[in-house]
This record gives C-alpha cells, structure tokens and sequence, in this order.
C-alpha cells in the first residue's frame, strides 16, 4: 500500500500543469463558383447555375488539396539544445527511475553499472536519431531488411486464407496477421539452430552485452530480436536456454518483449500515421524503428531495476541442437509444430484476458451510471469519454508522467488518452486514435505528436501478460509461475522504458 501511495504522489505533484484543452481544430472553407452563359434564359440561367453547383460539389472538391500542418516540423528533425527542456526530461527520468526503484525486488542488489550503461546507450541513440544522418540510414537499412523477412510469411498466409488477407478489406485481424508469423519463425529458427546460424549471433551477442553490461548470452539476443521481431518470435531464438533462465532473465526477456516493436506492425504503424503521404511515412517510419531500437537499452535498465540480478549466470553460451530434427526437413516440420502449439497458447490466453478487461470495463459503466459520474465524465474530459472506464482513469493518471516526457500542457490529455488506450486495447488503437488526431489536427504541438509516437512504442499492454505467459510458456512449462509473477512487473518496466526513450527525445527535440 505505502508502495501505491508513493507511486500516485510522484504521477500526481505536477497536475496542475496538465489539463488544458485545446478545443480549436484548423478548418479549410471552399467556395463554389456560379457559372452563367450569355443567351439563356433566366429559367435555363437558374437551372445551369444549379447544375454548375452541383458538378463543382462533385468534381472539383477532390482537387483541393489538404496540407498537413505538422508535415514541415515532421521532415525537418531539429535538435535544440534548451536548458528548460534538458532539465524537464531530466526530472521525468529521475522520477521514473524513482518508481522502478521502489518497485524492485531487491533494492540493495542493483547493479546501478548495468543501469547506467544502458540508459547511457539510449541517450546516445536518441542524439544520433535527431543530429546524425548516418544513424538514420543505418535503422532504416536494417528496418527493410528484417521486414522483409517478416513478408515470407505472407505467402503462406496468402495461400491459407486467400482474400481475407487484405487489410483493406477486413482490416487487421490479430489471427490471420501475427499468429502465422509465430508459426513461421519457430519453424525459421529451428532451421537455423540445424543449420549452425544461429549459434554464431548468439555468441557475438554474449560477447559484446556480457563485456558491456554482464548480461547472459540469452537475454542479450533475446532483448536485441525483440527490437524486429514480436515478443513472442524473439525468444524463440533462445528458447533452449530459457527452461533454465533466471528469474532477472525472465524479467528481461518479458519486458523487452513488452517494449519494442515487430517489424510487421511497424509497417502497418507507418501506414497509418503517414495518411498515404510518402514523406510522412518515411518520416514517421524512422521515428518509429528509432523508439524500437531505443525500447532495448531502456529495457535492459528498467528490467535489471525490478529484478535485479542475484544468481550465476552463465557467460558461455553453448547452443545446442537438440531436438532440432534429425534433417532439414525434419527441423522445419518440428518448428512448425512447436509454432502451432505456442500460436494456440496465445490465442486462447488473448482471448481470456481481453473477455476479462471488457467486463471489468461493463462494471465500470455500470457504476458510472449508477452514481452518474457519465454524464460528469463526459463534460469533464470534452468528450473523450462517455463514461467510467479503465481507459479513462489510466489516461489521467498517467498525465502527469506525460508531462515530465515533454509534451506541452495542453496536449498532455491527447497522449495520456493514447497511453491509456495502449494499455486496456493495445498499442494498435493507440496509434489508430493517434492517425486520427493527426489528420485532425489536434495537437498544439508537433513536438507532442512525435514523442507520442515513442510513448505508445511496445507491446505494453494487459493483454500482453497473456500473451507471454501462453507464449514463452509454452516453450518452458516449468517457468509459466515465474512469468505469473513478473506480469505486472514486466508490463510496468516496459511502460516506463517508453517513457524514457520520449523524455530523452524531448530534451533534445
């Protein structure tokens, strides 16, 4: 309880800087022209004169073109050095950081080197995404490459379920575009442990994270494929070890997992904020593979805060192919397997958790009624909300923290409610509602729109916990009550690495 009070003081002191709305959105009025030929008469004139109305109202509204009024600030990435900014996103890690601490497991063992390194790398990072072109064209080079790879399964996809495959007309369906996915890459990695691949990347990976920040060979892959792949595809990479992973490594492996991105959403992401506009795509897609990568190091430092590490890791990785198959062949047909059980596994833990989170929200609105706090809600939040909800009281519980990331006074409710929406409905409506905002215009502020777009990065939301506790496991049965445990946890570490990636983008943007 102390924990909970100490936890809403630190989100709640800055409140009074939160709340004001911005009610004003830009509107584009067009005229229509009368056309009148010489000859006619008035009638014929009347009639020609309401036909030109009309063919205008068809035909020539389309040509009026609509310019994004956050486009110009998007393109151009300027890195600003202010000491108003640079001591705001300060105070925002420190009190993140402050709300890891007083949720770890064990204080005294923190290995604050661990920490420090890794918040170091994220700070890097975010300089170099808005000072160096260089950085830039690296993720993006990377980006393709793994997105790519993630397109091999659409021909499967395609072949299984023909025409429902197109968003276009059935939209995004979880079944249809993330669980292939699952499938294909534990059939990907079984053939690549066969054919020796992957057990060269561990071991570079084991040497570089183990020399940087002591971290097993294991997590470290695990936490780096997380930044293109989903939370449930990455640790398949290192699914021999993780029977026998530590209670941090788990921690890890769940919040990096939570943190980042897969490069099949990322895609689905950039079409949505760009609005069929290519130079907002490309400009958002960097913003987005950039707040994947950052999620990481942020990861490694929230994770090793929560739980630290208190037992012997193992810092030589010996890969082994057991149970790989016998053949080629043989090791396809046995990832293949293995990706149907853990695809099931999530499905049916998705299905339990989100059947919970719409019933606790039915309560909610029940409530809400009762005591008509609806119709309060309604006229307090301007409409953003109609009634009591979850999304809602996470919203504006978590402005505060928005603040400290940068974000300016008045749009502070925009990406609470996004936040908010990211943890009860996923990511995906968060940044559905934020292509909604932005083709409105509801920001004040480009900056806000773009730290919001780290803000919502990761898979941070309830429904999550399911899914990694059906997915990994299903790999490791033997730790699905250290996955239990570390949920909540897991799913806090990686709602505050976002929040560190946007409070370092804000100081410097």
């Amino acid at each position: 309880m102390k924990k909970i009070i100490l936890l809403l003081f630190c989100m709640i002191l800055p409140m009074h800087y939160m709340f004001a709305q911005n009610d004003s959105i830009a509107r584009l009025n067009t005229g229509n022209e009368t056309h009148v030929v010489q000859g006619m008469t008035p009638p014929e004139q009347a009639l020609s004169q309401q036909t030109a109305e009309t063919e205008t109202s068809v035909v020539e509204e389309p040509v009026v073109e609509k310019v994004n009024p956050y486009k110009g600030i998007l393109e151009s990435r300027q890195f600003v050095f202010s000491i108003k900014s640079i001591l705001r996103g300060l105070l925002g890690i420190a009190c993140i950081l402050l709300i890891a601490f007083v949720f770890s497991t064990n204080r005294k063992k923190i290995n604050w080197k661990t920490v420090g390194i890794a918040l170091l790398m994220q700070l890097l990072i975010a300089i170099g995404i808005l000072s160096v072109p260089a950085v830039q064209a690296v993720f993006e080079i990377f980006g393709k490459a793994f997105v790519v790879v993630l397109d091999w399964t659409k021909a499967g996809s395609n072949f299984l379920f023909g025409s429902l495959m197109d968003l276009n007309k059935f939209g995004y369906v979880f079944a249809l575009q993330i669980l292939p996915t699952i499938i294909f890459f534990s059939a990907l990695t079984s053939l690549l442990f066969y054919w020796g691949i992957l057990q060269k990347v561990v071991w570079v990976m084991a040497w570089v994270f183990t020399k940087l920040m002591n971290l097993s060979g294991a997590e470290s892959l695990s936490t780096t494929g997380n930044i293109f792949l989903g939370q449930t595809e990455a640790p398949l990479l290192v699914k021999a070890y993780v029977p026998t992973m530590t209670k941090s490594e788990i921690m890890l492996v769940m919040t990096a997992g939570m943190s980042t991105m897969a490069g099949g959403v990322l895609a689905a992401y950039i079409g949505m904020l760009g609005g069929g506009d290519l130079q907002m795509s490309v400009a958002f897609a960097k913003h987005l593979l950039s707040a994947s990568v950052m999620a990481a190091p942020g990861a490694i430092a929230m994770a090793k805060i929560l739980v630290p590490q208190t037992e012997e890791i193992d810092n030589k990785v010996k890969v082994s192919k057991e149970k790989m198959g016998r053949n080629m062949l043989d090791s396809i047909s046995n990832g293949a397997i293995d990706g149907l059980k853990l695809a099931a596994n999530v499905a049916a833990m998705l299905l339990v958790f989100y059947a919970l989170i719409a019933g606790v929200n039915y309560i909610f609105g029940k409530v809400g009624h009762w005591t008509h706090l609806n119709g309060l809600i309604a006229n307090w939040t301007n409409g953003m909300y109609d009634s009591l909800s979850l999304e809602c009281v996470l919203s504006y519980l978590f402005a505060p923290v928005i603040w400290l990331t940068g974000v300016s006074g008045q749009d502070v409710a925009l990406v609470g409610r996004l936040l908010g929406e990211k943890l009860i409905m996923t990511e995906f409506v968060g940044y559905s509602s934020l292509a909604q905002m932005i083709q409105a215009g509801m920001f004040v502020n480009t900056k806000s729109l773009i730290i919001a777009t780290y803000v919502l990065c990761g898979f941070a939301n309830f429904a999550s916990i399911g899914i990694q506790i059906g997915g990994i496991g299903g790999i490791a049965p033997n730790q699905k009550h250290v996955l239990a445990r570390f949920g909540f946890r897991s799913l806090l570490g990686a709602t505050l690495a976002a929040l560190l990636s946007a409070s370092m983008i804000g100081m410097f943007l």
